[in-house]
């Protein structure tokens, strides 16, 4: 069984860490790769093995989806007991938190390395290419 090499966390080039935003403000690159450190680093994860590690990551982004579709539950009222909890804003925030969560998960299983912003673009890019779409030269 052949097994996958693991970037170790907070490992490799970080030129993408340090950069601004144009405003002078960190960027969202280093900002997610400045929670992903954050994440390895913390006490109860710097103990466990890289395999570990990466195993909690991929399923952290599983535990939010599912706090995207109880958020969605309670918008929509699908529990007669409970009735309507949520809001549209509150499925929106967790959505958020499935894409942070990943984001995150990209950078520790790439060595933090603040490549996400470019990748993620990259990859839509790609996705818009694929469905034969034209972008949009601005929103």
């Amino acid at each position: 069984m052949r097994r996958a090499v693991l970037a170790e966390p907070g490992r490799g080039p970080r030129s993408a860490v340090d950069h601004e935003d144009a405003a002078g403000g960190r960027s969202m690159a280093a900002s997610v790769v400045a929670l992903s450190a954050w994440i390895d680093g913390h006490p109860a994860n710097a103990v466990r093995d890289v395999e570990a590690q990466l195993w909690g990551r991929i399923a952290k982004i599983q535990e939010e989806a599912g706090e995207v579709v109880s958020a969605l539950i309670g918008a929509t009222g699908q529990n007669p007991r409970k009735g309507v909890t949520h809001g549209m804003d509150d499925v929106a925030k967790e959505l958020l938190d499935v894409a942070v969560t990943a984001l995150t998960a990209y950078e520790h299983v790439t060595g933090n390395r603040g490549t996400c912003q470019q990748a993620l673009a990259d990859h839509v890019e790609a996705l818009v290419r694929r469905a034969g779409l034209t972008p949009p030269t601005s929103l």
